[in-house]
């Protein structure tokens, strides 16, 4: 799963994206709202971590601007502003969720999960399709009980096609919200990795559609 975050305490900033990325996911960080907003508006984020009290564009302007533009994805803002208006104003501009300064990273972790789920219409931290279990929580996947050792990356390749079971994404969107800018689009890794997830899981869950990309779905130990 791809974050964004904008925070202009360059010192808070680096320790939530450590805890981001140790908990699994991609991070892109911006640390005004004006480029906050750019990134928001023209990279594909699961999810987005946004500060209110932030330089050149207030956190609730760049909010209010990315959903008058059409910009779904779950935000959660963060506030060290005591007055309950505040708050307030980050809900109606159209934020998810909220918490206030000073925080505890765990607590972060477990809304931003919750909001990703609830945008992908999962309501259980542990996604189930057929023998296979992923808990979102502890970054466990098993199979019929049994645990199975997936890389970080392959985790968050399987993680991402279950939020989204039964549709089908694109060899670009997989590569898009599992990598970071910089990761060349036109790699085959991609292919390499629901390989070596396949045989892994040993189960059919992930599913080819021709020229399109890859779909989760549970037919049966038959398929």
């Amino acid at each position: 799963m791809r974050v964004l975050l904008v925070e202009d305490d360059l010192t808070l900033a680096g320790q939530v994206a450590q805890s981001l990325k140790d908990a699994g996911y991609t991070v892109d960080q911006a640390h005004d709202g004006e480029e906050g907003h750019f990134l928001g508006d023209t990279e594909p984020y699961d999810a987005v971590i946004l500060d209110l009290g932030l330089p050149v564009m207030d956190g609730a302007s760049v909010l209010k601007k990315w959903r008058s533009d059409g910009r779904q994805m779950p935000v959660l803002i963060l506030t060290a502003r005591d007055s309950w208006t505040d708050k307030v104003e980050g809900l109606d501009a159209g934020a998810d969720d909220y918490l206030a300064k000073p925080f505890i990273f765990e607590e972060m972790l477990a809304r931003l999960r919750a909001l990703i789920r609830r945008s992908a219409g999962q309501a259980s931290s542990v996604l189930t399709l057929g023998p296979v279990q992923l808990d979102t929580r502890s970054s466990k996947v098993t199979v019929n009980g049994s645990a199975v050792k997936l890389t970080a990356q392959e985790f968050k390749l399987l993680s991402y096609l279950m939020h989204h079971e039964g549709k089908v994404i694109s060899r670009t969107e997989l590569t898009e919200h599992i990598y970071d800018q910089d990761f060349d689009k036109d790699s085959n890794t991609i292919e390499v990795f629901v390989n070596r997830i396949r045989k892994k899981l040993n189960v059919p869950i992930i599913h080819t559609a021709r020229g399109l990309g890859y779909q989760t779905e549970w037919l049966g130990e038959d398929t």
